[in-house]
């Protein structure tokens, strides 16, 4: 368990992580697609999914693109207006603000350049105590946010529920960084609950990935019992942090 609580630590402290940026640490996992180690291969083996299908279609890519930055993220329509997604998806490090939400489009069931639905979002709401003094809070169970759409996506591609996590076989659905047009899901991913609604498995995820919804089924269909917030390598392989739904102030319409 000592690595479990060491990369615990790791997890919420270290920057580069907590952005959404490249680092030594993704080294063994892959940079870019262009280098292919063992987390590589492992996320390359995800089952590549049929987007233009519900469910696959409620979830999405949350795109920004400016002069000098464009960037991807996963999110999943729980409304016909809401997007879950991760905060530090909206943050632009490189100019030290918060990205405007004019700039941000969510592409639902986005697969190979071609989406089911696309939308501008309108605003976004994160937790209380995330920045509030305008730059990126780091602490793990803060790194969730909501968009808001200017076009009710749900009505025309669906939703998914939102619930907690059972005894189900929970897996990700989302658009890594190797594989960025193609929706693909993960095996199983059996978390472990920690301290803060914060929940840990190894998990082959990387970059593009944050924001994406852990899932699992139930008799009423899927459900999104937790986002993705950030990775790291350990001697056990890829080790994804999850946040929980029991942390999100939804207020879904």
């Amino acid at each position: 368990m000592r690595w479990m609580v060491l990369t615990v630590a790791m997890l919420w402290t270290h920057p580069a992580l907590s952005e959404g940026r490249f680092s030594q640490v993704w080294s063994p996992i892959c940079s870019l697609g262009s280098q292919s180690d063992s987390g590589c291969d492992e996320i390359r083996a995800r089952e590549i999914l049929n987007a233009d299908e519900f469910p696959w279609r409620a979830i999405g890519r949350v795109n920004f693109a400016s002069r000098d930055q464009r960037s991807h993220c996963t999110g999943v329509l729980v409304s016909e207006r809401q997007v879950l997604t991760a905060a530090h998806c909206l943050y632009n490090t490189a100019r030290q603000s918060w990205i405007p939400p004019s700039s941000i489009r969510f592409a639902a069931g986005y697969q190979r350049g071609e989406a089911a639905a696309v939308s501008t979002v309108v605003a976004y709401s994160l937790h209380h105590e995330q920045g509030k003094i305008g730059v990126f809070n780091n602490r793990a169970d803060l790194d969730w946010a909501i968009l808001e759409l200017e076009n009710p996506l749900g009505q025309e591609v669906g939703v998914l529920s939102v619930g907690n996590t059972g005894p189900a076989e929970p897996f990700v659905a989302g658009y890594p960084g190797l594989r960025p047009h193609v929706l693909s899901r993960t095996a199983t991913c059996d978390p472990r609950r920690m301290e803060g609604g914060v929940l840990l498995a190894i998990c082959p995820l990387m970059m593009g990935d944050s924001g994406a919804p852990l899932l699992e089924q139930t008799p009423n269909g899927l459900q999104v019992v937790g986002i993705v917030s950030r990775v790291a390598a350990t001697p056990e392989g890829i080790t994804a942090l999850f946040l929980s739904t029991d942390l999100f102030d939804l207020n879904l319409d």
